[in-house]
C-alpha cells in the first residue's frame, strides 16, 4: 500500500520511495578536513535525476563545502562522490557535467547579456550557429530577450540573476549547482523567483542542487530537504515531512516557529499516547505512538498555526489545553501571533489566521486566555 503524502504535493516525482530506483549522485562516507577542523564528518547521500534538492542548515554546517566538492572545487579527505555511476574523484571542475551559480553572480562587465551567456561555450568551441541556438533559448527561458544587448550595471538585481541562470544552464549541465542564488533580492522578489526556478528546472528536467540557510526557500522549490548540523545530516525528507514530522528537536526547532513542551509518558495504549507536561501539569492526549516508555522524559512538538486561542481561564480538566496570560502580539497582516506565558519561564506560541477585517472582541495584552489543541496536532520527540 502507497504511503499517504503529508501535506500538499507539487508533482508526482518520488523515486527515493522506489528500492529499484539509482541514485543520480551519491555521496558516499564522505569527510572533509580541513587541519583539525572535520567540515563534514563521514556523510552519505542519495540524490536522483531531476529532483530539485535542497541543502539547508546554518552557518559553518557544511552545506557548501558538500557542493563545493560535488563541483571539484574542494577534494574529500575521505570517501566517494559518483555522478551518474561514475567516480568524481580526479576529475578537475571545468570536466565535471556540473555547472555552479554564485551567489555573486559574477557577470562581466564589459560584456552585454547575450556576451555573457555565450561566455562559456565559446570556451567550449562550440559552432557560431549553435551557440546563437542556445544564448535565444537561454534568453527565452528566463525572460530575457528585451535585455539582451543591456550591460550588467543597466539590469536590476533580479535581472542579473536571470543572466547568471541563463548563463550556468546555457551549457546544458547534468546537474545545477545553485550557491545561495537568491540572497542578494529583496523578499518580494527572491519568491517570484522561487517559483520561477521550480517552473524553469521542470521544464527542463535538469537536477538542480540549492545551498540555503533560507528555510522558506527550501521548502518552496525542493522535492526534497536535506537538513545539516556540525558536519552531519540530521534528516531528509521532504518539506511537508520536515515540518509536520520532523525527527529531532533540532529540525523542529529549525524549521519554522514550534513549541516544545518538556513531558513525561503516562500512559500507552496502542492507538497513542498520554503525556504529562513536567512544568505544567496538563495531560497532552496524542494519536502517536512512542518508542519511548512510560515514565520517560520526552518532548511534545507543537506548531503554533495549530494551538487556537480563545478568551477565559479553561474549564474541567486540562487535557490539551493551558491556561496562560497574553504577553506579547505581533500583527503581521494576514495572520496575528500571540505569545501568552503558561508561567515566568515558558512562553507558547499561536497564529490566528485574520481572515476578516474586523473581531468583535479582539484577543489584549495581558488577558487570561485558554490554549487548546488536537490529538493529532503535534509530535513526540525523543531526542
Amino acid at each position: 500500500m502507497a504511503k499517504k503524502p503529508i501535506g500538499p504535493v507539487r508533482r508526482d516525482f518520488t523515486p527515493w520511495e522506489s528500492p529499484e530506483a539509482v541514485p543520480f549522485i551519491e555521496f558516499r562516507n564522505v569527510t572533509k578536513r580541513f587541519g583539525d577542523f572535520v567540515a563534514v564528518r563521514n556523510l552519505s547521500l542519495k540524490i536522483y535525476k531531476r529532483e530539485f534538492f535542497a541543502l539547508l542548515g546554518g552557518s559553518g554546517c557544511g552545506k557548501t563545502t558538500l557542493m563545493r566538492m560535488l563541483a571539484g572545487f574542494e577534494k574529500p579527505s575521505e570517501g566517494q562522490i559518483l555522478l551518474d555511476g561514475q567516480d568524481l574523484a580526479g576529475i578537475p571542475p571545468f570536466r565535471r557535467p556540473t555547472n555552479m551559480m554564485f551567489q555573486s553572480y559574477a557577470l562581466f562587465p564589459h560584456m552585454n547579456v547575450e556576451k555573457n551567456i555565450a561566455f562559456g561555450l565559446k570556451q567550449d568551441k562550440l559552432s557560431k550557429s549553435e551557440i546563437d541556438d542556445r544564448v535565444r533559448e537561454m534568453l527565452r527561458l528566463t525572460k530575457l530577450e528585451a535585455f539582451a544587448k543591456r550591460k550588467p550595471h543597466q539590469l536590476s538585481g533580479g535581472q542579473r540573476q536571470r543572466v547568471a541562470l541563463a548563463r550556468s544552464l546555457a551549457k546544458r549541465p547534468k546537474v545545477l549547482l545553485l550557491d545561495e542564488p537568491l540572497g542578494a533580492l529583496d523578499r518580494k522578489l527572491r519568491e517570484e523567483t522561487q517559483f520561477e526556478l521550480m517552473n524553469l528546472q521542470e521544464e527542463l528536467k535538469i537536477t538542480f542542487l540549492i545551498v540555503t540557510h533560507d528555510q522558506e526557500e527550501a521548502m518552496t522549490v525542493a522535492d526534497r530537504i536535506a537538513v545539516m548540523d556540525a558536519g552531519e545530516i540530521v534528516q531528509v525528507a521532504t518539506p511537508a515531512e520536515i515540518y509536520e514530522t520532523p525527527n529531532s528537536r533540532f529540525v523542529a526547532d529549525f524549521i519554522g516557529d514550534i513549541n516544545l513542551i518538556e513531558a513525561t509518558v503516562v500512559e500507552k495504549n496502542g492507538q497513542g499516547a498520554k503525556l504529562q507536561a513536567v512544568e505544567h501539569g496538563f495531560l497532552i492526549d496524542t494519536v502517536q505512538d512512542t518508542g519511548a516508555r512510560v515514565g520517560e522524559r520526552v518532548w511534545f512538538a507543537l506548531r503554533p498555526e495549530k494551538v487556537r486561542i480563545r478568551h477565559g481561564k479553561p474549564e474541567g480538566a486540562l487535557v490539551n489545553a493551558a491556561g496562560a496570560m497574553v504577553w506579547d502580539i505581533a500583527y503581521m497582516g494576514d495572520v496575528s501571533i500571540f505569545h501568552s506565558r503558561l508561567n515566568e519561564s515558558t512562553t507558547m506560541r499561536s497564529t490566528v489566521a485574520n481572515v476578516t477585517r474586523t473581531v468583535e472582541r479582539p484577543i489584549s495584552w495581558d488577558e487570561e486566555v485558554t490554549l487548546t489543541w488536537d490529538r493529532d496536532a503535534g509530535v513526540i520527540l525523543t531526542n
